[in-house]
């Protein structure tokens, strides 16, 4: 059948199962908006800027493990998709997002509203095509969506020119398997890579698995959860990789790195292996590089070639899906015991417990890691958190346990502000019958805070819980510890939020006190017609801890200090 390359791109994202986009139109993707009107099946969410779009979709593909749709106009359109898409790629999110470009005899003569969009994107998708011919369009679509999908996942972009999208061809779906040169994801470990690791794992002594969002992404929790079992190995987990086993596990250390747990960080530092799963060794995980894991061998599995030796060199690398490369590991591998180890593990964890806030009395304050524990405690874990970036994120790491995969969707690599609020519209979008929270910081929120438009027009029903401590929080305790409290262009004029809610239909209400923080919170989780929104007035010169200053000695953290025991 004859369509134009518009109608072309709504019947391949129809092919590949879309059934909801996230865009902004314009002048150069308007025959594809035009063509929009023919597809009532693929719902369209007018959002009111592009980073919103592509936030989105991000948040989106987090929660469903689908492809994420981003729709954007050439130019301004294109570029204010670029920190989205960069935050994706950092955390390794499928998205596609399809871009309006000038028609092809205006390219390259600075036209209106023309830019570079694939040179400009280059950096930070997994791949992206500027497409000449309509009858190249229907392939490359497919194309973007198998690159996005497969090996370790990412961002595609797909520029496609005004007059490409007007023109016509014969539709004919590409049905064949993809086959891209050079483009070979891969499985398996060699039997030669199994044999070392297995020598490594019968060595040690004092092991440690280092479990990221490779956990999550290859579905290979059980098969994690069984090799801990099976060796009596403790799991610290990355930021990205909260939930890929159950925190509750008595195996658990919970979060590592820079504001993980003391006893993760020591387990670490003291380790005489480290296996690490589906984790790149970002800097926020290891500290001073110099220090990390003196005395530990590493075995690091991975899907993606250049993570390998990039930060840490390993003793065993191996490239391969980590399900399939546990599951060729785990029937060789014979049951260990250390108890020593996991005894002094417990020791470093029960003072960490002595040092938690939770357990400490704060007075009349009301502290953001209060409202995140009884948010966990309300729910019952079962929501889903998307966060904002900032102290609240890290607290909500701290004290906001995960036991199943895709509960958290957070900006790690990148740490976008403004990724929270979109996010978790997205997300909800997704899973419209599951309970989506959004916890964000007062700065943060402000920079996305016009998608509240975006979710009351979808009726999603989003909760929104703002953590107002009245600064860049983040920033504002670097400044307390490393620049001699000179809080320089932190301390921030925010709206009333309920106001601003209010402005906009939303169901509002502020709590000042933590008598008051569940009440609120079981009264959002009843409302679920659309948004609603919980501000927190929180203390407002609260540390996260424990820290580990960039650069640092992981086992060098600024810790909370213990009560004394008059106070216990």
């Amino acid at each position: 059948m004859q369509l134009t390359g518009a109608e072309i791109i709504l019947e391949c994202l129809i092919r590949e199962g879309v059934d909801v986009m996230f865009g902004y139109p314009g002048g150069a993707i308007l025959p594809t908006y035009d063509a929009m009107t023919k597809y009532p099946q693929l719902h369209h969410v007018l959002v009111r800027h592009e980073q919103g779009a592509a936030h989105m979709a991000d948040g989106y593909a987090r929660a469903t493990g689908k492809v994420g749709v981003v729709i954007a106009t050439s130019g301004p359109g294109a570029t204010n998709l670029v920190t989205g898409i960069a935050t994706a790629m950092m955390d390794s999110s499928p998205i596609v997002c399809i871009t309006g470009q000038v028609p092809t005899s205006q390219i390259g003569t600075d036209a209106f509203q023309e830019t570079d969009v694939t040179g400009v994107t280059l950096p930070v998708t997994k791949h992206n095509y500027l497409v000449y011919d309509v009858e190249d369009l229907a392939y490359t679509i497919r194309e973007a969506f198998h690159v996005a999908r497969t090996g370790r996942p990412g961002p595609v972009l797909v520029d496609v020119p005004k007059d490409v999208q007007n023109a016509r061809t014969e539709f004919v779906y590409p049905e064949d398997e993809i086959r891209l040169p050079g483009y070979h994801p891969p499985k398996r470990a060699s039997e030669g890579e199994i044999e070392a690791a297995l020598r490594l794992i019968e060595q040690a002594e004092r092991p440690v698995i280092l479990a990221g969002r490779g956990v999550v992404m290859s579905g290979a929790g059980a098969e994690v959860l069984q090799f801990a079992e099976l060796t009596q190995t403790p799991i610290a987990l990355t930021l990205l990789g909260k939930g890929g086993v159950p925190e509750s596990h008595p195996l658990s250390l919970s979060m590592m790195g820079m504001h993980g747990t003391g006893h993760a960080n020591l387990a670490i530092q003291n380790a005489d292996l480290l296996l690490a799963f589906g984790m790149r060794f970002d800097d926020r995980v290891t500290g001073n590089l110099k220090t990390y894991a003196p005395n530990a061998r590493k075995i690091h599995i991975d899907i993606d070639t250049s993570e390998i030796h990039k930060n840490v060199r390993a003793d065993v690398p191996i490239v391969g899906d980590l399900k399939v490369v546990l599951q060729q590991l785990l029937p060789k591998v014979q049951r260990r015991e250390h108890k020593a180890w996991l005894a002094q593990v417990r020791d470093w964890m029960e003072d960490a417990d002595e040092r938690d806030i939770v357990h400490q009395d704060a007075g009349s304050r009301l502290l953001a890691a209060h409202v995140i524990h009884d948010m966990w405690q309300a729910t019952q874990g079962n929501a889903i958190v998307v966060t904002d970036v900032g102290q609240h994120q890290m607290w909500e790491a701290q004290y906001y346990p995960h036991e199943r995969p895709h509960t958290l969707i957070t900006s790690g690599g990148l740490g976008t502000m403004g990724f929270g609020l979109p996010a978790a519209i997205g997300a909800a979008m997704g899973l419209r019958s599951t309970n989506v929270w959004a916890i964000v910081g007062d700065g943060g929120f402000q920079m996305t805070m016009a998608e509240l438009a975006t979710a009351v027009q979808e009726r999603v029903p989003v909760k929104i819980a703002i953590i107002n401590n009245g600064y860049l929080g983040m920033v504002r305790q670097w400044q307390e510890f490393f620049y001699e409290e000179r809080y320089n262009a932190t301390p921030m004029f925010t709206p009333d939020f309920i106001a601003l809610a209010a402005a906009y239909g939303i169901p509002a209400q502020r709590v000042s006190r933590r008598e008051d923080v569940i009440p609120a919170i079981d009264w959002a989780d009843s409302i679920n017609d659309g948004p609603v929104l919980v501000e927190f007035a929180v203390e407002k010169h609260d540390i996260v801890y424990p820290m580990v200053p960039a650069g640092a000695d992981l086992h060098n953290m600024i810790r909370r200090p213990a009560p004394s025991p008059d106070s216990v």
